[in-house]
């Protein structure tokens, strides 16, 4: 009884500790600890001591964390081990930090599911809920935090299974709501609410509750339970809930045009957060805060920019994310071998011989590989030569007609993902209904197996618009972009230009996400044909526009924060001639290789961004192709406009 009060006080005060950041708080556990007469006592202590640092002391966190998990590992006691690694990770998650978060997380997972402990079990799986949450994976999260529920079916009703089951309904209410299912989000919202009421989660509850009104266009409620929410932590000085409570009602009042009072629960809800390390409130409401302090204060938007710029990295840079990256693969491995270890045990003689027998057919492979390989060699290195020496000039030409597909390429894999990502969330989503359905099928519960019907057929609809979507899609650009021989077709100039801007815009997103620049349009209304092969042109116009964007970002990198970039296509009927006209604001062409650089190899970038082909093939495509003509205008430091003529069809 002992034991299990400890691990009961352990978990419960896991969360309040947060809250106690102070040096007397630290001084007197490591007092406690100086003292404690056995190591379960150290354990717990230890693991209070993970969550009592300051805001972003992650090397006390991490060194405590360590003292507590080797001595649990020490003395064998797998449920410490759990508990710890429960503590630890709640630190940093806390604290935004969700690789190592997540990483802890599934370690504590592998023991509570080979040890089989359930509550353990369930707990684990609602902070990994938790984690995708904060990752806006939600179909994700809403799978972990069903699986936390399953798993704390019949488990004893004590203060951690009550937490699962709040935690896990709330949490799977919001990421519905995130969703935009306001129904679904709001019969679990409604369902803690009323399980809660003048309970410790109340104020929780409360702000969860009044997001999903808001949504839901109730908005006079919503304010009423959000003031309510903010009111109660301000009363049991919950910086937790305070920081949640103020991010979101300082977000409604600034959707509804109230700047002064978004100003003022932002800043509420910045302190909030601070006080406890608490990143992703801190990055949220700096962003608020920088947003409605743009028309006001230019220095305290800059302020508050810098912020949440700084918090963004330290959450979600490259760093943070190549981590997810890594610890989602080991996960995602460590389930395929758990898969594969149940097939191994069902045919294990079977499969050995499989194996055996691979063995010698890929070693003899790789012998009469090598033999032949050793052979050819010689002649090989000697070809190759020879046929490098003649075809550079070749390649080099061929390379950069090929760039055009590239950039076309990256437009559609640019374009394509949104519909994508649709249609895998809704996916997943789906096959978990598919689970519930046959539950409530088996228990009979015609009404549920109804509404889950109702929800399969919403999300099947959604999953073929879609996917309907994303195949309109790809059609479109392989009839843009497919093989035509030299057989010219009426081409609709207005459309090939709009469609040549988006995939510049797009490709460049892809490699730069942080550009940005006004796109401004000017299409002839009487929709201007030309004959042609669609793909030369594309060519042109890619090329064109690439550059356009390269001089706006180039100019962006040096110029201060009054500069707009702008890149602007014009279609018009001039004299006889169909004319397209491309515009930038960047830095322009000086006027002493103005006269250069439509010359071969040619160029003005470095050595790794260009070639010097790209406006030499697209003049030979224009002039020679079409006895058209390229004309450009351009002024240093001010802008660059390129005009394009082809005879009316």
């Amino acid at each position: 009884m002992k034991r299990l009060i400890i691990l009961v006080l352990f978990f419960f005060l896991t969360r309040l500790i947060v809250a106690a950041q102070s040096n007397a708080r630290i001084d007197s556990l490591k007092h406690q600890l100086s003292i404690a007469k056995n190591d379960t006592s150290r354990i717990l202590l230890m693991g209070y001591l993970c969550n009592a640092y300051k805001t972003y002391d992650f090397d006390s966190v991490t060194v405590w964390g360590k003292r507590a998990l080797a001595l649990a590992q020490k003395i064998g006691d797998a449920k410490s081990e759990i508990r710890v690694l429960y503590s630890w990770q709640n630190a940093l998650e806390n604290h935004g930090d969700i690789p190592e978060s997540l990483e802890l997380n599934f370690k504590a997972m592998k023991i509570a599911e080979e040890k089989h402990y359930a509550i353990e079990t369930a707990l684990v799986l609602s902070n990994i809920g938790t984690d995708y949450w904060d990752l806006q994976d939600y179909a994700k999260a809403i799978t972990y935090f069903k699986r936390a529920l399953r798993a704390n079916e019949g488990t004893p009703n004590t203060f951690e299974s009550k937490f699962v089951h709040i935690n896990s309904l709330l949490t799977i209410g919001d990421a519905y709501s995130q969703m935009n299912r306001l129904d679904s989000a709001f019969f679990f919202v409604n369902k803690v609410y009323k399980e809660t009421l003048n309970d410790d989660y109340h104020p929780a509850v409360l702000l969860y509750l009044g997001d999903v009104l808001f949504k839901m266009g109730e908005r006079e409620k919503a304010f009423a339970y959000l003031r309510e929410s903010v009111m109660l932590t301000e009363k049991n000085k919950d910086d937790y809930d305070g920081a949640d409570a103020c991010k979101t009602i300082a977000r409604f009042f600034k959707e509804t045009n109230q700047p002064d009072s978004a100003i003022f629960y932002a800043k509420k809800g910045l302190a909030h957060a601070q006080a406890i390390g608490f990143r992703m409130d801190i990055l949220i409401n700096s962003k608020i805060l920088a947003s409605e302090y743009e028309h006001k204060d230019v220095n305290q938007a800059l302020y508050y920019y810098k912020l949440a710029m700084a918090t963004n990295d330290e959450m979600f840079g490259a760093k943070k994310v190549k981590e997810l990256q890594r610890i989602l693969s080991e996960e995602q491995q460590r389930q395929r071998k758990l898969e594969l270890d149940r097939i191994a045990r069902e045919g294990r003689l079977k499969q050995y011989v499989f194996s055996a027998g691979l063995a010698i057919l890929l070693l003899i492979v790789f012998l009469l590989y090598r033999h032949s390989k050793q052979r050819k060699k010689a002649n090989e290195i000697l070809e190759a030569t020879l046929a490098n020496l003649k075809a550079t000039q070749a390649q080099l030409i061929h390379s950069e007609k090929m760039a055009s597909l590239g950039e076309l390429t990256a437009g559609i894999a640019h374009e394509i993902q949104n519909p994508l990502n649709f249609v895998n969330n809704f996916s997943e989503v789906s096959i978990e209904l598919l689970q519930e359905l046959k539950e409530e099928a088996e228990a009979g519960n015609k009404e549920d197996v109804m509404a889950i019907a109702g929800d399969l057929t919403e999300n099947l609809d959604k999953i073929h618009r879609h996917g309907q979507r994303a195949g309109d899609i790809v059609k479109g650009m392989l009839q843009h972009s497919q093989a035509t021989g030299n057989v010219k077709e009426e081409t609709d100039i207005n459309k090939l230009a709009g469609d040549c801007l988006n995939l510049a815009v797009n490709n460049l997103k892809v490699k730069d996400k942080d550009f940005d620049a006004r796109l401004i349009t000017h299409f002839d209304t009487t929709r201007p044909k030309l004959l042609a092969i669609s793909q030369e042109l594309s060519r042109v116009m890619l090329n064109l526009f690439n550059n356009a964007f390269y001089a706006v970002n180039q100019k962006a990198k040096t110029s201060g924060s009054d500069y707009k970039p702008e890149v602007a296509v014009t279609t018009l009927v001039n004299d006889g001639k169909v004319q397209v006209i491309i515009r930038d604001n960047g830095i322009g062409i000086p006027d002493s290789i103005k006269d250069k650089i439509m010359q071969p190899f040619f160029t003005t970038k470095p050595t790794s961004e260009g070639t010097g082909l790209g406006l030499s093939l697209s003049y030979d495509i224009v002039v020679k192709g079409y006895g058209g003509s390229i004309s450009v205008d351009t002024k240093e430091g001010e802008y660059t406009e390129f005009i394009i003529s082809f005879p009316k069809v």
